[in-house]
């Protein structure tokens, strides 16, 4: 088979399976204001070469400023709390997701990310459609203003 012949100097420990522990994450990756992202999984870390994926915490009751991804796709999952999206031109349209909940970010939507709990910390994973840390931050006054809120990530604790 020439499936065989193809792979067989590859070194599959070496190339192969990567598993990136959770507490292991790394927040060094673009920052939006009221948000905590993490990489988990891209190039440098595993050898990925079309797609990033992280987590998000947004502590309770916060706001995330309006931005987009440029040209990437985002792909969320809500693991725990409760996510409200903003998006538009003036952020006017919205929607609600759930521990279990996918949402689906296309290229260039301005959005805005708002943890819907007063109490609790929303915490997803992201999934993204490149490697680039593409986040433009843009100035669109929002409906719900970002709040001051507690930077929270394996480097910056309370």
């Amino acid at each position: 088979m020439s499936d065989d012949h193809d792979h067989k100097h590859i070194d599959w420990r070496e190339h192969g399976v990567k598993v990136i522990p959770g507490n292991a994450l790394d927040p060094n990756t673009a920052q939006t204001p009221g948000m905590s992202r993490a990489t988990a999984i891209n190039n440098a870390r595993a050898g990925a070469e079309k797609i990033w994926a992280g987590t998000v915490t947004i502590n309770a009751n916060a706001k995330t400023g309006a931005h987009h991804h440029g040209d990437l796709e985002s792909i969320i999952y809500v693991v725990k709390g409760k996510a409200r999206m903003r998006w538009g031109e003036n952020l006017e349209f919205t929607a609600e997701a759930g521990p279990g909940d996918f949402i689906y970010v296309p290229p260039f939507v301005p959005h805005q990310e708002i943890n819907a709990n007063r109490d609790e910390t929303l915490e997803c994973v992201v999934v993204r459609s490149g490697q680039e840390p593409v986040v433009v931050n843009l100035d669109i006054e929002p409906i719900e203003k970002p709040e001051n809120v507690a930077w929270i990530d394996p480097i910056h604790r309370h």
